[in-house]
């Protein structure tokens, strides 16, 4: 067990860190499903974690070295985000200046090592018209916060983004090609949102092959491995390599998706 945060490696270009993000689908019962032990196995340098619905770093993994950054939605229970590391935060950023959105707690980042990482949480628009419509307008405002980003430096993101790329990228696709998540306009803006400066760590890692890191709680949807890849680890100006998902891990309906950064 790690009882302190370790000094901060060297800015040699071999250096490099390991980063997972994961939705835990509530931070409370992904504990109870494992979480700390899994952390504690695995030692990811930083923990980008969403829809946490909750506010305080549990003393679960405090006490394996990590600290960070929450923010919370302000409704209570609902969405949230964090940012958790065992080396030191600096310029966190809580939210991206977006009344609705940051009202929801969808996004904080912050520089690790020289490089700004951020845990994102984009909406789901399958509640409705309504829902799909917010979602629409925050495509356009998050793309226009991460092009500042890049423009700034090295950048990480890793999050839940709701949005299934290509056809590859769900088991069904063709069933879905109507429902939110795969909408041809929501997979026009990913395409936008990479070619605007990011790479798909994980795509990039998998070539061809079919991988998931979501899969619904109903009709035995794990056991017949009927996914979705909607969770990411983005890079711009940095090197993101080794990328691989946990599977069997079942923290939440998500899979962590763990890779490793290259520091420049």
């Amino acid at each position: 067990m790690l009882s302190a945060v370790p000094p901060a490696p060297s800015s040699s270009s071999s250096s490099s860190l390991t980063v997972t993000t994961l939705n835990v689908n509530g931070l409370r019962a992904a504990l109870r499903k494992g979480l700390a032990d899994w952390a504690a196995q695995h030692q990811p340098d930083v923990l980008l974690l969403q829809e946490v619905r909750s506010d305080p770093l549990p003393d679960a993994l405090a006490d394996l070295g990590y600290s960070g950054a929450w923010f919370p939605a302000q409704r209570p229970g609902y969405s949230g985000v964090a940012l958790l590391s065992r080396w030191p935060l600096s310029e966190v950023q809580l939210g991206m200046q977006h009344a609705a959105m940051d009202a929801e707690g969808r996004l904080v980042s912050a520089v690790v090592c020289g490089v700004r990482f951020a845990s994102v949480y984009l909406p789901s628009g399958s509640s409705g018209e309504v829902r799909q419509a917010f979602k629409d307008r925050l495509l356009t405002d998050y793309q226009g916060w991460a092009a500042q980003q890049l423009a700034s430096g090295p950048l990480v993101i890793g999050g839940d983004y709701n949005i299934a790329h290509q056809e590859i990228d769900l088991k069904n696709w063709r069933a879905n090609m109507k429902n939110s998540g795969f909408l041809p306009h929501e997979r026009a803006w990913m395409s936008a949102h990479l070619a605007a400066g990011l790479r798909d760590a994980h795509r990039d890692h998998l070539g061809t092959r079919a991988e998931y890191t979501w899969w619904s709680q109903r009709g035995q949807a794990y056991a017949r491995d009927v996914g979705w890849r909607i969770d990411y680890l983005l890079s711009g100006h940095v090197s993101l390599t080794d990328v691989w998902v946990d599977r069997a891990a079942r923290l939440s309906d998500h899979a962590p998706l763990t890779g490793r950064v290259w520091l420049p």
